[in-house]
């Protein structure tokens, strides 16, 4: 199930962006990116729906995917 982004609170959404940065880990070559660019630059995509913000009631967690991954799992 999607969860629409502007129907948590920004702090909440921030939590679950940062959590997914540490949780992931991302290798961006021979520069590291703050923790805070990655997530502005996540929060971003979910903006512009490149990304979602998808609730697992399997697993009861909160997951970013790409909107074409979750478009495919359906």
């Amino acid at each position: 199930m999607i969860i629409p982004v502007d129907s948590i609170p920004p702090e909440t959404l921030d939590n679950i962006i940062k959590e997914h940065v540490l949780r992931e880990g991302t290798d961006y070559g021979e520069h590291e990116v703050p923790l805070e660019t990655q997530m502005q630059q996540l929060k971003q995509q979910l903006i512009r729906q490149e990304i979602v913000l998808v609730y697992s009631e399997i697993h009861e967690s909160v997951n970013l995917l790409p909107k074409a991954q979750f478009d495919n799992q359906k």
